[in-house]
């Protein structure tokens, strides 16, 4: 509806001609419409409140005759249903009364304060504590064949700003693109309004479109000039990235347009660069189970994030998780994590750390909030107890630099001076324990203002005021059950009942009348209650504004808060996994140049706490030894053993001590997954399309630096074409990638690759057998398994014994029938394949023709299938002489 329609509808009443009109400006948000003590919603926007938050609908006034839906919500408890409507991924205007009812003539004004989205949250109550929520825009322009896409993501929470570019082929924009929204995780994505089709494809989050000029280059350029406060952006590395200069232009607009302010938090600018990171496809972030369960749950038990958080603070929490799902490259920034983790433990320092920092609030979140001028009386009072512990964790810190090279505990100990300017302003003006909002009062300190001590005073002597009136007003009238008191609705006054009116004086004046009493007012009593509510009302109104001062006060300081809270966020994380290192026997890996992967005695992180005794186990890949094809039983720890190797080698990225005796790990630039089988039917993908999706992306993005986990590929696909599959992916592997590969598989045949390439080595997990019953041992062997051992898992699965029996029988007989030389290893396989293996081709002797005859069962067969089999067979003789 626009603006001239509303116009033109007087049947509405001015309130709802106001509403329509503010409306008409947020049409696809929800708006919660401050009227007295609620917000209400109408129209559309009340139908899908009430459905979503399972509040009341009623109605209100009429609309061309019909009733005007309406829902509301209590303006105190605003806050539940605003966190629940963004968890739905809802976006809210919130439009307060900024006018003053006493004074207005027709409706109060009202003002959008702020819009509420799910990427710009900056209140406690609405953020999940322990990981971001960024916003993210996008944009790219064509050259060509060519696509350069520009990101630039915010978290509003933290004022954290970073830029990202790339430029790649049309055909795998898609997929890079996909890649670095997966690391990102944004909650909300910008997009220009004429959106195209490859971005069209995430929609896994919300996404918000605005106007292509948002996007424009200059206007992006200016954009951050103004923000940061600079003339240039050639100190940050951003003066080429043109379409991420584009992005961030939209994206600073809609920020500043929510919060209805300047973002004083945002001061700088992070450049983030492709090879930055070591990569992580969402499947393998969901198969290593870092922050999410395979399921793709989040999980407070299970990952390895909930195994390393030890955090006393939200702060280290949220770079803890950063950390796993950020590791770099750049070997130095890990062992710089190693070395502070090492003085720590000399130190036996990290206990009295993580004690302190227990008293520490989320400093990073409070100094966005005090920024964005939404800091509330209890913030102050956190960030004051938290800088108040800074000395003490200053000299925990001093202790571990004492004999120690660690040059990242020397730069925290730095940020972590007191900034005395500060903690003595909010230590002098906010009270010890203040109420929860500025408008309960009590939140200034007393002391603070000569002016508000005053008002207060005679406020607060009211109660001996009355006291002193009650007993003169009783001598005087003879009325020993005289009281006098106070409502909010009626103020002050003198109540006396029925039977005593009597004796009232000429001087009360009757104020209301009750079932069983007179309630009266005095010339003197009427005084006093002019000024003790007034003295209330003034106090409350100069509390208020003594807080506001304090606020902008405090944001002089922004810069400061921020880099101290880094600080403890960075020394809260390495105190986490330290304790974690000595509570479970970690060591410090040693970080080289050369391509290597040496575990010793290594242990899964995870899975070492959930069973009482844990087989470790060696890993070696090297130049000379490239792929570990793994055989072994199911259950027998394959899977365990592959991901095992992967977290030893990210956490040593992220600057973790490891589970292992020792592990020396070279360069890394990604790490890829390939286990488990999982359909996608909502995107149309069978298990074995996932499987050979997944496939694709190792074998297109892996380089020599790469490590590789391969677990059964071909399983999803016949006998012949999965083995096909799995012979080539492996050997694509060994001669082309030549990455470091565990390759776990169930075709025996393969096994015969080390014996034509001598950068392949197979290994197995052991496992023996006693009275047709399996023993699990865990343990790494070299060479290949014997058997597969599957009629012994299919019997501890709980598979009736009848089937086992008829299993084991039938395995008996194929296996007398075998033409191959080499044991059958695989039950799902053909019994009459014979694999002869070569270096460039596997070849099957086998033809159509008689795998078709060998599935025939002619006593099963009715005329028109045997016909019909016969027509097969016909076919396939055809499809043999061409």
């Amino acid at each position: 509806m626009t603006k001239k329609e509303i116009a033109e509808k007087p049947q509405h009443s001015p309130y709802m001609q106001q509403y329509l009109r503010i409306k008409a400006e947020h049409p696809t948000t929800l708006l919660f419409f401050r009227m007295g003590d609620f917000y209400e919603l109408f129209f559309e926007d009340a139908e899908k409140a009430s459905r979503l938050l399972g509040i009341t609908l009623t109605a209100r006034g009429t609309s061309n005759g019909n009733p005007i839906k309406m829902a509301g919500v209590p303006f105190h408890a605003v806050d539940q249903y605003l966190a629940k409507l963004v968890k739905l991924g809802e976006s809210i205007a919130i439009c307060e009364q900024i006018g003053d009812p006493a004074t207005s003539k027709g409706p109060v004004e009202r003002k959008v304060m702020r819009v509420i989205t799910p990427g710009t949250l900056s209140d406690s109550d609405l953020l999940p504590e322990k990981s971001e929520q960024p916003l993210l825009a996008l944009y790219s322009t064509t050259q060509r064949k060519t696509v350069t896409i520009g990101m630039a993501w915010l978290s509003m929470a933290s004022g954290v700003l970073k830029l990202m570019e790339f430029s790649t082929d049309a055909e795998n924009a898609d997929t890079r693109l996909k890649h670095e929204l997966e690391r990102i995780a944004p909650a909300e994505i910008l997009l220009p309004g004429n959106v195209n089709d490859l971005f069209n494809e995430f929609a896994f989050v919300k996404n918000t479109t605005v106007p292509d000029w948002h996007f424009d280059i200059t206007h992006g350029t200016k954009a951050l000039y103004e923000q940061l406060n600079v003339a240039a952006l050639t100190g940050f590395g951003a003066e080429n990235l043109t379409a991420a200069i584009g992005a961030a232009g939209a994206l600073l607009l809609y920020a500043q347009s929510t919060q209805g302010k300047g973002l004083q938090h945002v001061r700088t600018l992070t450049v983030e660069t492709e090879n930055e990171f070591i990569g992580l496809d969402a499947a393998t972030r969901r198969n290593l189970e870092l922050t999410e369960t395979i399921r793709g749950q989040d999980a407070n038990s299970g990952t390895l994030f909930s195994l390393l958080d030890h955090c006393r603070t939200a702060m280290g929490s949220r770079l803890l998780r950063h950390w796993l799902h950020h590791a770099r490259r750049d070997q130095t920034v890990a062992r710089a994590r190693h070395a502070a983790i090492n003085a720590l433990m000399r130190a036996d320092a990290s206990t009295g750390i993580s004690s302190t920092l227990a008293s520490v609030p989320d400093v990073e979140r409070i100094t966005t909030r005090i920024a964005l001028q939404s800091a509330r009386p209890r913030d102050l009072a956190g960030m004051r107890g938290g800088l108040q512990q800074l000395p003490s964790l200053r000299a925990y810190v001093s202790m571990c630099n004492k004999d120690a090279d660690a040059p990242l505990l020397k730069a925290i100990h730095d940020a972590l001076a007191t900034p005395s300017e500060c903690l003595d302003l909010v230590e002098r003006s906010i009270a010890m324990e203040p109420a929860a909002m500025v408008r309960d009062g009590g939140v200034i300190a007393r002391g603070y203002d000569a002016e508000l001590d005053e008002l207060r005073g005679l406020s607060e002597n009211a109660g001996q005021f009355l006291v002193d009136l009650e007993t003169r007003e009783r001598a005087r009238t003879g009325i020993n059950n005289l009281r006098v008191e106070y409502n909010k609705v009626h103020g002050f006054y003198i109540e006396v009942t029925h039977g005593q009116t009597d004796k009232v004086p000429d001087d009360y004046r009757r104020r209301q009348t009750l079932k069983n009493a007179e309630r009266y007012i005095t010339p003197e009593l009427k005084a006093f209650e002019d000024k003790a509510l007034s003295a209330q009302e003034r106090a409350l109104s100069r509390e208020k504004y003594l807080y506001d001062q304090v606020l902008q006060q405090m944001a002089q300081h922004i810069g400061t808060l921020q880099n101290i809270a880094h600080a403890l966020a960075q020394l809260d994380t390495l105190a986490a996994l330290t304790e974690h290192a000595l509570r479970h026997n970690w060591s410090m890996p040693q970080l080289v140049a050369e391509p290597m992967i040496k575990i010793e005695q290594g242990r899964h992180p995870v899975v070492e706490n959930h069973i009482e005794r844990f087989i470790a186990n060696d890993c070696l890949l090297s130049d000379e030894s490239k792929l570990l094809l793994i055989t072994g039983p199911n259950m027998g720890g394959k899977s365990t053993y592959m991901r095992q190797v992967a977290l030893i080698t990210l956490l040593a990225y992220i600057g973790s001590f490891v589970p292992a005796e020792s592990a020396t790990i070279g360069p890394i630039d990604r790490i890829f997954t390939r286990i488990g089988a999982a359909d996608d039917l909502a995107g149309g993908r069978s298990t074995f399309m996932v499987e050979m999706t997944e496939s694709a992306a190792i074998l297109n993005g892996a380089t020599e630096n790469s490590l590789v986990l391969m677990d059964e590929v071909g399983r999803g696909t016949s006998t012949f074409d999965g083995l096909a599959l799995a012979w080539a992916i492996a050997k694509h592997l060994i001669d082309t990638t030549r990455s470091f590969t565990l390759f776990a598989t169930h075709y025996f045949e393969l096994t015969q690759l080390p014996e034509v390439h001598s950068s392949a080595a197979n290994v197995h997990l052991s496992a023996v057998e006693h009275k047709d019953k399996i023993v699990f041992l865990h343990a790494v062997e070299a060479g290949p398994a014997s058997q597969s051992y599957g009629l012994q898992v299919a019997q501890l699965a709980g598979v009736p014994q009848a089937v086992i029996r008829a299993a084991r029988k039938h395995l008996a007989s194929l296996e007398a029938s075998s033409m191959q030389t080499t044991p059958q290893f695989d039950l799902f396989a053909d019994p009459g394949m014979a694999a002869t293996v070569a270096d460039d081709e596997i070849s099957v002797p086998v033809s159509a023709i008689e795998e078709a005859l060998v599935s025939i069962n002619p006593d099963a067969l009715s005329p028109r299938d045997a016909l019909d089999a016969l027509y097969r067979l016909k076919e396939l003789s055809n499809q043999h002489k061409e």
